[in-house]
């Protein structure tokens, strides 16, 4: 009996594993289509029949077959989302929409089979698979190794591997006697299902999320967040769950109603605060939803296939609507600030199963307690290892320094292919040792839950100052190669979508330069305020480099101003032709600039790199 729970686990996990990576596909996808319909439109056939694509993959489990045998189901769908896995390695769009689709349909099936085969193993698996995107994901600094290019023939090796696994495990499983399934889904479990992989997928197994959140550290956080993960794995938990069922049996209202209140307490505390004390507060929140999730689990229940169905759907609208707290601006007003709200409905709905008075079902006890402790522990140290960070290459101070300003574009090329690398040898090539950095995700599902602000200051082994603007996850950042010594940001007057600045004073030589990045809003009369407070936050006598995207072009009261308060514009001051910067391809307008101020000009140039959807503007200036 062990021997074939431990062989489907495996193949469990690996199909959970690929459909979590294929999630984060098909969103950070659909975000491309979503935003070219809504700014550059019209709103085309094809985005509505990609909608109903999407609706009808997650409903699959209405699909899944009744008649036919349930090994046969596992075996051909698990092939599936094996098959569909190998395209999402590619960075092409249509490609990744339409593998992603099939990998996640595929899964619907998948899991209903298993939920009716052998319901227990769908927890565990679940977190195992967790646990493996965590491991990849450090294995590339929070960007998905297997999503890079170089992974394709790996990709193909794995699924094939596992292709010839799941056969074998099929064969084997023809001579084991049928299998009665005493648990499964029932309505909350279906609904609490999504909600967990919501709140897994947006925020608590992120450890660059948990980080951003908390104002944490990542290099702590990433190990730890993978050992939480992985303790209702480990020998021993199903003792603790016995004993928290214990407590749920003699004080069930006190049970369940701690454990929802701590939980969105928790999630509260690492929203409102930051430091220490908010970064265990998510970990806690992650123990505390982990320990739910065997619940969803009910006795005696046949309608899994209906109620993960409901549950996918919760998914998708939980989704929806924490996208709109980041696009309130652009979509609907009041979704402004609903980012902590929406999360604690997630978590309200996760919890809930757990904190109501049932038999909670049991956790088998798996052979070779020394080798899942030893495994646990390699996978805690590798992780401890890849997310240290790496030495920086601290400049010494020279003549002049160069400074540019790059809007990455959330890591997009304008054709929606994720170029994050290519943005790095943009940035490696122009010799800038200072770069304002605006449209910077530090952990949305909609590009690839990458930290854009942490990986390119690694691969470019550069400090960075990040200051997030919405819900913690969005803003703009600032690379650098001096010693720093002191950096802060501030939130500017926005009405639309919420802009900011950012400061670091470092020391070049003996002098002390401030360096500053903005991002300015859309509208003319948002961009005076904003200006107006960004000129009050960097008043001072140091010399001053000031980048960003300023949204205004040279015959612009914004360009007028900024030369009243003494700054110069590089390119006209220096002689150097003023180049437009945006759209990259083909270029039309001057919207990006790299300010001075206490500086006298040597270079200026616009390099020809169109990996964003702006170019980069990048001077050199000395302070002598």
């Amino acid at each position: 009996m062990k021997e074939r729970t431990i062989l489907r686990f495996v193949e469990a996990t690996a199909v959970f594993l690929f459909t979590l990576q294929a999630v984060r596909v098909l969103f950070s996808v659909l975000f491309g289509i979503i935003y070219d319909a809504v700014f550059a439109g019209p709103m085309t056939p094809w985005v509505i029949i990609v909608h109903l694509l999407l609706l009808l993959a997650f409903l699959s489990p209405l699909f899944a077959p009744r008649r036919t045998s349930r090994l046969w189901t596992l075996l051909v769908f698990s092939l599936l989302v094996y098959l569909g896995r190998i395209p999402l390695t590619l960075n092409d769009p249509q490609a990744r929409l339409y593998s992603s689709l099939l990998v996640i349909a595929a899964f619907g099936v998948y899991a209903t089979a298993l939920l009716r085969q052998s319901p227990l193993i769908f927890p565990r698996a679940l977190i195992a698979a967790l646990v493996a995107d965590q491991f990849f994901r450090a294995l590339g600094n929070t960007f998905d190794v297997t999503l890079r290019d170089g992974w394709l023939l790996y990709q193909v090796i794995l699924s094939v591997a596992l292709a010839g696994f799941s056969w074998w495990l099929f064969s084997l499983a023809r001579e084991w006697a049928e299998e009665v399934a005493a648990w499964g889904l029932g309505l909350w479990g279906g609904l609490a299902v999504g909600a967990f992989l919501f709140l897994e997928l947006s925020l608590l197994s992120l450890p660059n999320a948990v980080a951003r959140w908390s104002e944490g550290s990542y290099a702590v956080l990433a190990p730890a967040l993978l050992l939480v993960t992985l303790l209702p794995l480990l020998p021993g938990a199903q003792r603790w769950r016995q004993r928290c069922s214990e407590v749920r049996s003699a004080a069930p209202g006190l049970w369940g109603v701690g454990l929802v209140l701590l939980t969105a307490l928790s999630l509260a505390v690492g929203y409102l605060f930051g430091g220490v004390v908010a970064g265990v507060a998510l970990l806690f929140s992650q123990f505390l939803v982990l320990l739910a999730l065997p619940d969803v689990l009910v006795s005696g229940r046949d309608h899994s296939a209906l109620w993960l169905a409901v549950g996918s759907l919760f998914f998708l609208l939980l989704n929806f609507a924490y996208a709109f707290a980041f696009t309130y601006a652009y979509t609907l007003a009041f979704f402004r600030g609903a980012g902590l709200p929406i999360i604690l409905v997630a978590a309200l709905v996760a919890t809930l199963p757990a904190a109501l008075r049932r038999p909670s079902p049991p956790m088998q006890a798996w052979p070779w307690r020394g080798v899942q402790w030893a495994v646990a522990a390699l996978l805690v140290i590798a992780c401890t290892v890849l997310a240290w960070p790496p030495s920086l290459r601290v400049k010494e101070a020279g003549p002049s320094v160069r400074v540019g300003t790059y809007n990455i574009h959330y890591g997009y090329h304008t054709d929606w292919r994720f170029y994050l690398e290519e943005m790095a040898r943009t940035i490696e090539e122009s010799g800038a040792d200072i770069v304002a950095l605006q449209e910077v995700d530090t952990g949305r599902i909609t590009s690839y839950s990458v930290d854009d602000a942490l990986w390119l200051a690694r691969r470019l082994r550069m400090g960075v100052v990040y200051q997030p603007t919405v819900e913690h996850l969005t803003g703009i950042a600032l690379l650098y190669r001096f010693p720093l010594q002191q950096a802060e940001g501030q939130l500017l007057t926005s009405r639309l979508e919420q802009t900011a600045i950012v400061c670091a004073q470092l020391k070049v030589g003996g002098e002390l330069l401030d360096a500053c990045g903005i991002w300015l809003g859309l509208e003319p009369e948002e961009r005076a305020a904003q200006l107006t407070d960004a000129l009050e936050f960097i008043a001072g006598e140091e010399p001053v480099v000031f980048g960003g995207d300023f949204n205004s072009t040279p015959d612009s009261p914004i360009y007028r101003r900024l030369l009243e308060a003494g700054f110069s514009d590089p390119f006209v001051s220096g002689g150097f032709e003023p180049l437009p910067t945006a759209p990259s391809e083909s270029p039309r307008e001057r919207i990006d600039y790299v300010w001075i101020r206490g500086l006298s000009v040597v270079d200026a140039q616009v390099p020809d790199s169109t990996a964003s959807d702006h170019r980069m503007v990048v001077i050199e200036a000395s302070l002598e």
